[in-house]
């Protein structure tokens, strides 16, 4: 028997805020969080790009300093997210062999890995940090929140790129249908704004060079899109089992109603320009939820702002939704957090499931002029998404053509 998976808590930090409530209302009011890099290293290498989407409240503010000095910045991120999407919950009582972690990064613990090399090289290898590989490694954020949880009944990290945390809250899904937990703590976290980085996302072309107007550099839909910005936080979910959250009287935002994971094998950076791998993520999203395409009301679509990224993913919505695809709400929130890679499928799904609780699709900020090949419903001012019954779906895909796709619906008991 299926059961069914709610969504019980959800805690974000990213440029647009340090709560899910300081994101939403920022999204809604069509604030952007890139702006100018203030480092010393912008002009030290000469970076083509000297702007991004910088966390707006940084977590060492939040966390003691003995635990923020020995996990390096994206596990405190994701850290941050956790224990607000916690309290929001309720601070469940369960048994730890029945709460686990399915968590999320797509590159993981970089800062630390290059500083390290940076001493190394300087100083020598006596004064590499001890910790610097638990610090590094890309399941240190999984496995830091089971500790800090004391979360016993499995601790999994999910690395696929930009579709890594919404792969992770499929493994959440897939872990609570099978039984090995009541309770898990599913997201994703990334802090990946470094000059390797940036310069290495630039020299594909892959970046937005508007060095001069950052907060409207990110344009997703846009003729004048030049690339996305690169973003920074963190987004976690308490999903639990409907059993359980009602038994214990939690408030439940949502309905995880399924989960959709596909494959490209096509290139190890570019999109399918057919979108057949993205398209089958949402049927199978879809299937798994046992919906129609014509029950979806909002999408939360991926979007980065790149100039091939885009056009591929309407694609896949036409190849869905058929004549839909122009009528169904669109939002693209990338243009207001910057792009978070590991982390961003997990904020977009708070997004998604913000969307359907208060039935208002978040705005698309900087599109002035759509491009006539993607002509999707997509608005630069908040939409009501109308009464009755929400079923949205949040798209994200990742280099290596990881594509992964998380459908919510409203909630009734």
């Amino acid at each position: 028997m299926t059961k069914r998976i709610v969504v019980a808590g959800m805690g974000a930090t990213s440029a647009l805020g340090g709560t899910v409530a300081d994101n939403w209302k920022n999204l809604l009011d069509g604030v952007s969080g890139a702006r100018a890099l203030e480092y010393d290293w912008v002009d030290e290498y000469s970076l083509p790009v000297t702007f991004a989407a910088e966390a707006s409240v940084r977590p060492e503010t939040i966390l003691d300093r003995p635990t923020a000095k020995r996990l390096d910045i994206s596990t405190q991120f994701g850290l941050v997210a956790a224990m607000e999407a916690w309290r929001d919950a309720g601070e469940p009582d369960v048994e730890p062999e029945r709460l686990g972690i399915d968590f999320a990064t797509g590159i993981g613990g970089v800062w630390t890995l290059l500083n390290a090399w940076d001493t190394l090289r300087e100083k020598g290898p006596r004064r590499v940090m001890p910790m610097t590989v638990p610090m590094l490694m890309p399941n240190s954020a999984a496995g830091f929140l089971s500790l800090h949880f004391g979360a016993r009944a499995f601790a999994r990290t999910v690395a696929s790129a930009c579709a890594s945390s919404v792969e992770s809250l499929d493994s959440a899904y897939q872990h609570l249908q099978s039984g090995a937990a009541d309770v898990i703590i599913a997201g994703g976290a990334e802090s990946a704004i470094h000059p390797i980085t940036i310069a290495s996302f630039a020299s594909m072309q892959a970046l937005s060079r508007r060095n001069d107007d950052p907060a409207t550099a990110s344009r997703p839909f846009d003729v004048d899109r030049d690339g996305f910005v690169m973003g920074e936080g963190a987004a976690v979910l308490v999903l639990e089992t409907e059993e359980h959250a009602k038994a214990r009287g939690a408030r439940i935002y949502a309905e995880l109603v399924g989960t959709g994971v596909t494959a490209d094998s096509h290139h190890i950076t570019a999109n399918d320009p057919t979108g057949q791998g993205a398209a089958r993520a949402i049927t199978a999203a879809l299937r798994v939820a046992d919906v129609s395409p014509d029950d979806v009301t909002h999408i939360n679509a991926h979007a980065t702002s790149t100039p091939v990224g885009d056009p591929s993913e309407f694609t896949a919505l036409a190849s869905v939704f058929g004549d839909r695809a122009r009528e169904i709400p669109v939002s693209a929130t990338k243009a207001s957090t910057g792009h978070l890679l590991g982390g961003t499928g997990a904020i977009e799904s708070v997004f998604t499931v913000k969307a359907i609780q208060e039935r208002t699709a978040p705005p698309t900020i900087n599109l002035a002029n759509q491009d006539p090949e993607i002509p999707v419903s997509a608005s630069g001012e908040a939409r009501s998404l109308g009464d009755g019954r929400q079923l949205a779906i949040s798209n994200s895909f990742g280099f290596g053509g990881h594509n992964a796709v998380a459908a919510f619906a409203s909630y009734d008991d």
